[in-house]
């Protein structure tokens, strides 16, 4: 694997309720390289009918390299975008691209991309 290249693992917490047209959520993720990244934020699901889920997402956090990619500080914040299948037990399957930085609060903003899977379980009921 690349120098630049680690795998990530997410577990996220997305509010059911909406303030205006946000959800708001919580998130942890870590990755291969020992690189931890906290957060909270704000996502917006559009539905392109009734089976496809469209999320934009935005969420600033806190992050910590260990062995992983010097973002430049501690505060980073996430941009996302999703397109998920949604079935009818709710829960839902798709694909996303999201990129985190810094935002050039630091010197220092090489930022980092991640395409990554996703599958949503909904908690509650109907």
């Amino acid at each position: 694997m690349d120098d630049n290249e680690a795998f990530e693992g997410r577990l996220e917490y997305r509010h059911d309720k909406k303030l205006w047209i946000f959800k708001p959520f919580i998130g942890a993720m870590a990755t291969s390289d020992e690189a931890a990244y906290g957060y909270a934020g704000v996502l917006v699901d559009v539905y392109l009918g009734r089976r496809w889920v469209l999320t934009p997402s935005f969420a600033p956090g806190i992050y910590r390299k260990g062995d992983g990619k010097d973002l430049g500080g501690a505060i980073e914040f996430k941009s996302q975008l999703e397109l998920s299948y949604r079935f009818d037990n709710r829960s839902r399957f798709g694909i996303g691209f999201s990129h985190m930085s810094n935002a050039s609060i630091y010197d220092s903003n090489p930022g980092v991309e991640t395409l990554f899977l996703t599958y949503a379980l909904p908690l509650g009921g109907r």
